[in-house]
């Protein structure tokens, strides 16, 4: 499974962008026939909007991808202690190069594993996850590790697909996505996912568009 990962965003990194940001006709046409008119590019300001510019905190960004929604918002937060994670050296590649081309002197890179992160209980602030829970394999792993290395009352941030929402969604995750190694099951819906967060998060947004959640948790 993780060699497919690796290999599927290898695979896709010169398309990833235009993917994921609706920049060509094609990707337009693929999120408003498949995904309900979502769009991903207002999701990201959403939910980077939650963190101010002023933040002064460590934060954790897994997976940063290729950090095409955050790059011109870590150039804005000069006061934040920013470590961002990918485990496909391809995007994390793209990252670093954005990053250096930004000058942006408080954030590292790391290659890594959401399931076994390699930092100590309680390091961060904030951990976001944009569009990464719907790729992990060891989601209840992901979780754990995220949970045991945010502090108490500190909060996540997260988007990505769940199940549930539309039918054409679903097919695509279950038929391609997960076949070609950019998803992979069990999917959450948003029942199963309020389910697995309520016990140890106070859940201070939550939204569904399209197929799409997003919210804003904080650690109890």
């Amino acid at each position: 499974m993780a060699d497919k990962i690796k290999k599927s965003y290898s695979f896709s990194k010169s398309f990833y962008d235009d993917a994921i940001t609706q920049s060509k006709w094609w990707s337009r046409l693929y999120f408003r026939l498949l995904w309900g008119g979502v769009d991903d590019n207002e999701i990201a300001r959403r939910v980077l909007g939650w963190i101010p510019d002023d933040y002064s905190g460590r934060m954790l960004d897994v997976p940063v991808g290729t950090a095409v929604f955050t790059a011109e918002k870590y150039g804005r937060m000069a006061l934040a202690d920013i470590t961002c994670l990918d485990y496909s050296r391809d995007m994390l590649e793209q990252a670093e190069r954005r990053f250096s081309e930004a000058g942006l002197a408080n954030v590292k890179t790391m290659q890594g594993d959401v399931g076994a992160l390699p930092f100590d209980d309680a390091t961060f602030d904030t951990v976001l996850c944009m569009n990464g829970f719907h790729v992990f394999p060891d989601k209840d792993r992901a979780y754990a590790e995220i949970c045991r290395t945010l502090k108490s009352g500190g909060e996540l941030l997260a988007c990505f697909y769940i199940a549930g929402e539309r039918r054409t969604a679903d097919w695509l995750a279950r038929t391609v996505m997960t076949r070609m190694g950019w998803f992979t099951p069990p999917f959450d819906t948003a029942a199963s996912l309020r389910k697995r967060l309520e016990p140890h998060f106070e859940l201070l947004d939550f939204c569904v568009e399209g197929a799409m959640v997003y919210f804003r948790a904080k650690k109890k």
